[in-house]
C-alpha cells in the first residue's frame, strides 16, 4: 500500500509543477512498475496499453460520437432547440432560463459534452436573456449548469469512457442516464423557481406564442429527433452495438449538417481537426490512466482498502456515499475527468465487491462529475463562461452557479438511495 500512496503523492507533486495530469499519471505508472516489477515489464507493459488502446474497437465509439456531435453543433441545431422551447415555455416568469435548461437536454442527445453545451449555449441563450432583462447571475448560473446536462444524457462521452476502463456495458450505461438526466433538468428548473419567486427581479416573463407558431418551432428540429430516435432506439433495442449506433449518428449528423448547407471544405476541414484534437486528448488520459491503474493493481492498495473498510463496520450505502463526498470535495480542486481516471483503480474493485451494480456506480460518477463542472474554484463549465462571455464578473458567474449545485447534489442523494431511477431502463435491455 506505501508504493501506492507514494505514486499518488508524485502525482500530486507533478501537478503542483505545472505538468500536465496525463503525463503525471503516465510518468508515476511507469516508474512504479519499474521499481517494483522491473523496467523491462514496465516498458512491455506501456507498449501494451498503448497498442491496444490504439487499436481497440470499442474505443472507435469516442471519436464518432465527438464527431456526431461537432456535425450537428455546426448545422445551427442549438439555436433551432432553444427557440423551440422558447415557444412553448418562454411566456413564463424565468421562461427563458427553463427554456435553456431544455435547450441544453436536446443538444446534450446528440453532442455527449457538458463543456460544448454551455459554450454553445452561452451563444444561443444568454444574448436573449440579456436583452430581456435577465440578471447575469440567473443567467451564466443556468447555461453552467444546463450544459452539465451534456454528460448525463445519452450518447455521453463520459459514460463511454467509463465502461470502457471498467468493462460496463455502454448500452445500459446509456440507458440508465435517461432518467436521472430528466430528474436533473426538473430540479434544475426547480432551482429557477425558486430563485425567480424569491427574487422576481431576477426574470421578467416573455412573449407568449401561438399553437401554430410552436408546431413550426417544433418542424425545424425533426432532423435531430429522427436522429436521437435511430442512434439510441437502435442501441437500446439491440439493433446495432454502441460503436455502430455512434457511426450510424456521425453519417446521419454530417448529412444533416450538408442537407442545410452548414458545411463547406473549410467548415469540414476544421470539424475534423477538432475532433482529432479532443479524440488525442482523450486517448492520452486513458492510455495514462491505464498504466497507472496497472501500477496500482500490482500493489496491494485495493485489497488493503477493502479490509479497513470492512472493519469498520458501515453499511455498503455508507461507503459509496463517503466515495461521492471524497468525490465532491476533489471536485472543486481537480479536473474532473481526471479525477475519475485516477480513482476508479481504488474505488471500483470496493464497489464490485460490495455487491453494487457498475452501471449504478456508474450514473453516480456522471453526477459527481456534473457537480464538479460547476463548482468554484474550478469549474470547468464556470471558466468556459468567463472566457466566452468577458464582460460577466467571474465573482458573479460562482454566485449564480451555488443554487444549482445544491440542485444537483440533491439529485446525487436521489440516485444513491434510489438506484433504480439509474437500473429501471437498463433491466428492460437484452443483454
Amino acid at each position: 500500500m506505501t508504493e501506492a500512496l507514494i505514486g499518488f503523492i508524485a502525482i500530486f507533486g507533478l501537478a503542483l509543477l505545472r505538468m500536465p495530469l496525463a503525463f503525471s499519471m503516465g510518468l508515476v505508472g511507469i516508474v512504479g512498475i519499474g521499481l517494483t516489477r522491473g523496467w523491462m515489464p514496465a516498458l512491455a507493459s506501456t507498449a501494451q496499453v498503448v497498442q491496444e488502446t490504439g487499436f481497440a474497437y470499442t474505443l472507435s465509439v469516442i471519436p464518432l460520437f465527438i464527431l456526431m456531435g461537432n456535425f450537428v453543433a455546426r448545422a445551427g441545431l442549438a439555436h433551432e432547440l432553444f427557440h423551440a422551447a422558447y415557444t412553448f415555455i418562454g411566456h413564463r416568469r424565468g421562461g427563458l432560463a427553463h427554456a435553456t435548461i431544455a435547450a441544453c437536454a436536446g443538444f446534450g442527445a446528440i453532442c455527449g459534452s457538458s463543456i460544448a453545451t454551455a459554450a454553445t449555449m452561452s451563444k444561443v441563450a444568454y444574448p436573449s436573456m440579456k436583452k430581456l432583462g435577465y440578471s447575469d447571475a440567473l443567467s451564466t448560473g443556468v447555461i453552467a449548469s444546463g450544459g452539465t446536462l451534456g454528460i448525463m444524457i445519452p450518447p455521453s462521452t463520459i459514460m463511454v469512457i467509463y465502461g470502457i476502463v471498467t468493462e460496463t456495458h455502454i448500452g445500459k450505461l446509456f440507458a440508465a442516464g435517461v432518467i436521472p438526466g430528466i430528474l436533473t433538468a426538473l430540479l434544475l428548473m426547480l432551482a429557477v423557481v425558486i430563485m425567480t419567486s424569491l427574487d422576481p427581479e431576477h426574470a421578467p416573463a416573455g412573449e407568449k406564442f401561438t399553437w401554430g407558431q410552436r408546431m413550426a418551432a417544433l418542424r425545424g428540429i425533426w432532423g435531430v429527433l429522427l436522429l436521437v430516435f435511430v442512434v439510441l432506439g437502435g442501441i437500446y433495442g439491440g439493433v446495432f452495438t454502441a460503436t455502430e449506433g455512434a457511426g450510424m449518428g456521425a453519417a446521419g449528423a454530417f448529412l444533416f449538417a450538408w442537407g442545410r448547407k452548414a458545411l463547406t471544405w473549410k467548415s469540414l476541414i476544421d470539424i475534423l481537426v477538432e475532433s482529432a484534437r479532443t479524440t488525442g486528448m482523450l486517448f492520452t488520459l486513458l492510455i495514462a490512466a491505464t498504466i497507472f491503474a496497472n501500477f496500482v493493481n500490482f500493489t496491494t492498495m485495493p485489497s488493503d482498502l477493502k479490509e479497513w473498510i470492512t472493519h469498520l463496520g458501515l453499511s455498503p450505502v455508507m461507503v459509496v456515499g463517503a466515495m461521492m463526498v471524497i468525490y465532491i470535495i476533489l471536485g472543486t480542486v481537480m479536473e474532473e475527468l481526471t479525477m475519475v481516471l485516477l480513482t476508479i483503480p481504488l474505488f471500483f474493485p470496493i464497489v464490485v465487491q460490495l455487491g453494487f451494480d457498475p452501471v449504478w456506480f456508474g450514473v453516480l460518477i456522471v453526477m459527481v462529475i456534473q457537480i464538479g463542472l460547476i463548482s468554484p474554484p474550478v469549474g470547468m463549465n464556470l471558466f468556459v463562461l468567463n472566457t466566452l462571455l468577458p464582460k460577466v464578473g467571474l465573482g458573479t458567474i460562482f454566485r449564480g452557479c451555488w443554487p444549482f449545485v445544491g440542485m444537483q447534489i440533491i439529485t446525487l442523494g436521489f440516485l444513491l438511495f434510489f438506484p433504480w431511477l439509474s437500473l429501471y431502463l437498463p433491466s428492460l435491455m437484452s443483454t
